[in-house]
């Protein structure tokens, strides 16, 4: 359980699904170039920030060893971090064998399991999703594997330029590990929404849902996935406008950028 006091003052910022280092150097930098823009506009009004998995399109770490690239936001996250600023990372499908490297180099609390979070009273379950709610058999027998300790020792034994290339590849060409694009079809097919209402019923009597139900949009970095469910992130947008809380996001300050 984490448990923050909001200074009134303050906000709290969660973003997830950035897949730095896909599909290649030269559009991953300019979306980290981007992402950094969006970090030093927040930095003045955050509390905290959740970073909800798969920052990276592909993240394995060895002993003395991580993947090449992403200075500038290694950087800042370490200027953020030594500034005093609460950041926490739930991990995802795609970097879930991050070690120990974002806790004792950049300050940040990882965590690879989804979690409790209470914002002044009211409860959240965060997490990056991957493998929740019914279905999706084949890739949930594949996160048992890649999240297996012997696996994933043994995979630490090939060479890091190979290791490295080969999980990169795999994480852009493999469906079942990246999966493929997803269009909202009814609430009865997606598998989070399934999840959450179960979750709901043994957190929270029926009645009270609404009253206390808290709406995050996540920064994406994909403008053809939000340009593809726009209509369903209005309808939750409008559905929910009464909501006790509700953060503006990215999405919504951007939203004329989606529609063209």
């Amino acid at each position: 359980m984490i448990d923050i006091k909001l200074n009134p003052s303050k906000r709290i910022y969660f973003c997830s699904d950035n897949h730095l280092g896909s599909p290649n150097r030269n559009l991953s930098l300019e979306r980290e170039k981007i992402f950094i823009t969006w970090l030093d506009q927040i930095k003045t009004d955050a509390q905290a920030i959740f970073f909800l998995g798969d920052l990276f399109d592909f993240w394995f770490e060895y002993k003395k060893v991580v993947p090449k690239g992403f200075t500038r936001l290694f950087g800042k996250l370490a200027e953020l971090s030594d500034s005093g600023l609460n950041l926490f990372f739930c991990v995802g499908n795609h970097d879930c064998w991050i070690g120990n490297y974002f806790e004792d180099e950049l300050g940040i609390n990882v965590f690879h399991k989804k979690v409790d979070l209470n914002i002044d009273n009211y409860n959240i379950l965060i997490g990056h999703g991957d493998g929740l709610g019914p279905g999706d058999n084949k890739y949930k027998f594949l996160k048992l594997l890649f999240r297996n300790p012997i696996l994933k020792k043994l995979f630490s034994f090939i060479h890091p330029d190979i290791g490295i290339s080969l999980g990169s590849f795999l994480s852009q060409k493999n469906k079942i590990l990246s999966g493929s694009e997803k269009v909202f079809e009814s609430e009865d097919k997606e598998m989070l929404f399934s999840y959450c209402k179960d979750v709901l019923k043994t957190k929270i009597p029926v009645e009270d849902i609404l009253d206390k139900l808290a709406i995050f949009y996540t920064y994406d970095s994909n403008p053809e996935f939000l340009e593809s469910n726009l209509e369903y992130i209005k309808d939750i947008r409008d559905n929910y406008d009464k909501t006790n809380i509700m953060q503006e996001s990215y999405f919504d300050k951007n939203v004329d950028q989606f529609r063209k």
